[in-house]
């Protein structure tokens, strides 16, 4: 029996935002939406700030998230929050304004850095948060984690607590239709990332597998279909349920190696979260599957991809072999076609730095905690070859 963690409340489904009016009214008077640009001048912000003056609720924008968010981006926010006089936080948008929104809330009631808290489990009350995820695949909206890049030292912190989770989720599927394909295929593998992490995570457990497969299943379905018909709303409707299926997962059961690995290359090379994930899950699951071939192979065969009849070890092959296909599918680009050169990925950090970039990286991942969640040992010269893989 394990610890099992989840929004208050989670309102989801198509067109499911007038639905949560009650709920954001029993929230607070004054709302802080935490968001970007895009989304702050979007029809989706229109509906949610229209929602908000019918029912009486006072509200303040920061739109200052202007992409993955570090330690400045979350100051300004926790600055502008404090002069604000709002008693609840809005966090909508993508996974960066939804992470913001949890650090911003945690900040305005904690002294210190954010950077301070890195790695630690933040404790005690925070303002009531609400998430409204517009992209299906982060699972943000469903978690205890926060990934803020620490400006100065150019590492991604993973901050945690289970006062981090929204007091309430709204996923309406609705929200998703407008992002972009290649947001699509970066976030619907994100969500992919998230589920199969989780089932094959040291720490899953019965509930967390029932999830994991179930989103496993959706996202093998309708990921292509999102990704070529954007307009399909039962593929957009099926993908954000999986998200948040996702992100419950790995909420209680975590990620592994594919996310520890993700976070520095984020964080040297300016790759969204997403993409580094699906950069890297053929090669990191490639190297896992050896220590779950039961838990892979049950993966492969729940999706159709593998037979009754097929042994553990090639079952789970031909699932870790499906990973490349989706994908390839979704035109997920090497390293090089993304536009990192690669002298600089094989370079020193600077003149002064021992390191170069490869062996930083594997430090800061296998630091991060998430490798040892793999069942199969992980250790910084197994991360070095498989950085290596990505740019041979």
């Amino acid at each position: 029996m394990s610890h099992f963690v989840v929004p208050n409340h989670i309102v989801v489904g198509k067109g499911v935002l007038n639905e949560a009016a009650p709920l954001l009214k029993e929230m607070g008077r004054k709302a802080f939406i935490v968001t970007g640009r895009h989304i702050a001048v979007s029809d989706m912000m229109k509906k949610l700030t229209a929602l908000l003056d019918e029912e009486g609720i006072g509200y303040v924008i920061f739109n200052g998230i202007t992409g993955e968010p570090d330690d400045v981006m979350i100051n300004n926010g926790v600055k502008m929050l404090k002069e604000s006089d709002c008693d609840f936080i809005i966090g909508i948008g993508g996974g960066s304004p939804l992470d913001s929104a949890k650090a911003i809330a945690a900040m305005a009631v904690n002294d210190g850095s954010i950077a301070d808290f890195s790695g630690k489990e933040i404790t005690g009350e925070i303002l009531p948060l609400a998430a409204i995820p517009t992209t299906a695949g982060t699972g943000s909206e469903a978690t205890k984690f926060t990934v803020i890049t620490d400006s100065k030292k150019q590492i991604k912190m993973l901050l945690k607590g289970d006062v981090l989770v929204p007091k309430l989720a709204i996923v309406d599927s609705e929200f998703t239709v407008d992002a972009p394909k290649s947001v699509t295929a970066a976030t619907g593998l994100d969500a992919l990332t998230h589920a199969v992490e989780a089932y094959t995570s040291k720490k899953a457990f019965s509930m967390t597998d029932t999830l994991a497969v179930s989103a496993v299943k959706r996202i093998m379905k309708y990921l292509p279909i999102a990704y070529k018909e954007p307009d399909n709303a039962e593929a957009r409707e099926q993908m954000s349920i999986a998200a948040l299926e996702a992100g419950i997962c790995i909420n209680n059961s975590s990620v592994t190696i594919v996310h520890g690995m993700s976070r520095p290359i984020g964080a040297f090379f300016h790759v969204p979260h997403g993409m580094s994930n699906a950069m890297l899950l053929k090669e990191c699951l490639s190297f896992a599957v050896s220590g779950a071939y039961e838990k892979f192979a049950n993966l492969g065969r729940a999706t159709g991809i593998a037979d009754n009849d097929d042994s553990d070890s090639a079952a789970a092959e031909k699932f870790i072999d499906s990973l490349q296909n989706i994908c390839d599918v979704c035109e997920i680009p090497t390293l090089e076609k993304y536009g990192i050169d690669r002298d600089e990925y094989y370079s020193r950090i600077d003149r002064d730095e021992y390191y170069s970039r490869i062996p930083k990286m594997a430090i800061d991942a296998v630091a991060s905690g998430s490798p040892a969640n793999t069942v199969k040992t992980v250790t910084e010269d197994d991360c070095i070859e498989i950085y290596k893989k990505l740019y041979a």
